[in-house]
This record gives structure tokens, sequence and C-alpha cells, in this order.
């Protein structure tokens, strides 16, 4: 597992990031139930070890600490929110509300958010930091931007 340090670090600049921040904004994860999902699965996914909460409570960001007891119940807390989310979707598009074309700006911002993954990658592993290729996610990101700006308009479902 990665230092507290590396680990904090790299939290500080995902909730740092404009497309973190505007997904986030209009997700129904508060901050600290995202932060908690994140370390969860990066302790689950990436450490050749588990660990146990108190030793994940330790890597939040607050400086004050964190118990495991808040830690364990942020995490129910996002775990909840995360299936209700998908719930919902699966409800409005068995009653209707979430037809194909009622779907197609979303899906289409999905993919444009895989571009934007994919480039990003591309020139994190390549080490390709060219003008061209900074470019390219910047114009990516801006793109995102807009379409994630459009979506978070609660009378975008019913407009189309």
């Amino acid at each position: 597992m990665p230092a507290t340090n590396d680990v904090q670090k790299w939290l500080a600049s995902l909730f740092n990031d404009p497309l973190v921040k505007l997904l986030a904004k209009n997700s129904n994860l508060t901050k600290i139930q995202l932060e908690s999902l994140l370390i969860d699965f990066l302790a689950s996914n990436i450490s050749g070890n588990p660990l146990k909460n108190e030793e994940k409570a330790r890597l939040r960001l607050s400086r004050t600490g964190t118990s495991r007891g808040a830690f364990n119940r942020t995490l129910r807390q996002a775990r909840k929110n995360v299936v209700q989310s998908m719930y919902t979707i699966f409800l409005l598009g068995y009653v209707g509300v979430l037809d194909s074309t009622r779907l197609d700006p979303y899906l289409e911002t999905a993919h444009k958010l895989q571009d934007y993954m994919e480039a990003y990658k591309n020139v994190l592993s390549d080490n390709k930091w060219a003008n061209e290729n900074l470019q390219v996610i910047s114009t990516l990101r801006e793109e995102l931007e807009k379409s994630l700006e459009g979506l978070s308009n609660t009378r975008t479902l019913s407009e189309v």
C-alpha cells in the first residue's frame, strides 16, 4: 500500500480536478462519502494485503483524524447512496422515463468521459507531455465540462 502521505496527496489532487468537482457536485455523494469510497477501493484493489478500517480511517484528508466508527458509517452511507442511484436508473428505465432518446445525451457524455480518460492514461503511460497532447486533453476536458454542465440542469430529462 502506498504511504499515507501519498494516498492523501492523490486524494487531494483528485478533489482538485475540475471534472471530479463537477461530477461530485451533481452526484448524491458527499465529499466525505466519496473520499471513503475511494480509500476503500484503493485499499481493496491496489494494496497487496487488506487494510483494517482503522488504517483506512487514517488515510482520510481531515487533519483531526477519523475514528473507525465514523469511517465505517460514512462508507456505509456512500455504498447505500451508490446502490440507490443504480436502482433509480433501473426504475426510470423500467417505467419508461429513460428511453433511448432521453439517455442519448448521457451516453454521449459517458463516451466523451471514456475518451478523456484514455487520452489522459496514454499521455501518462507514454510520458508524452508534448503541447499537442496536452491540447487534446484540454479540449476533451472542456467539451466534457460543457456536456456535464448541460446535463446537470434538472430540466434536461423533460426537454428531450
